[in-house]
């Protein structure tokens, strides 16, 4: 038992680690949503200019994202706080494990494609803009991979939770 009670802390972290991620992440797609500039350059492409000219359909893809991303913090607490218990079992642990699947495929894949290309791996077709590949290699696709590891970590605490928890009513 006493192992359980080490192990466990470490992947409650995570779990409020992926809920500040979703919260950060969340807040940088709002500030986008009611007209901030700062970083758009960071994006690349067409999508600085639509998102410069306030294009609307980028301006409701960037705040449906920024909710998206609230939901997605708010789940990572679920996961982990005192309250996730109370919520049904299944639907809770399905999302996490999803979420956690979605992420990282998305996140790895990205970073995976902006890495080769960024180690002269892969040469495009069209031109590089460096600086944009730059900051998705490192931070803007970098941070689901991250947010998805996050989420592993705590979906596997709550799994094993509810595991640990079903186990002891039976034998009790």
């Amino acid at each position: 038992m006493a192992a359980g009670r080490t192990w466990r802390p470490r992947l409650t972290w995570a779990g409020y680690a992926a809920f500040a991620w979703g919260l950060l992440f969340a807040g940088v797609s709002f500030y986008w949503g009611a007209g901030g500039t700062a970083g758009l350059d960071t994006l690349g492409g067409s999508l600085v200019q639509m998102a410069r000219a306030r294009e609307s359909a980028v301006i409701a893809a960037v705040w449906v994202t920024g909710l998206l991303k609230l939901a997605g913090a708010m789940l990572a607490l679920a996961l982990v706080g005192a309250w996730g218990p109370r919520l049904p079992r299944l639907p809770v642990a399905v999302l996490g494990w999803g979420a956690a699947a979605v992420l990282t495929l998305y996140g790895g894949v990205l970073v995976t494609a902006e890495a080769l290309v960024a180690g002269g791996l892969v040469r495009p077709a069209s031109p590089v803009d460096w600086k944009a590949l730059y900051w998705h290699l490192y931070l803007w696709d970098l941070s689901f991979l991250v947010w998805g590891i996050l989420f592993g970590l705590a979906a596997w605490r709550y799994t094993a939770q509810r595991l640990r928890a079903r186990a002891s009513a039976a034998s009790g």
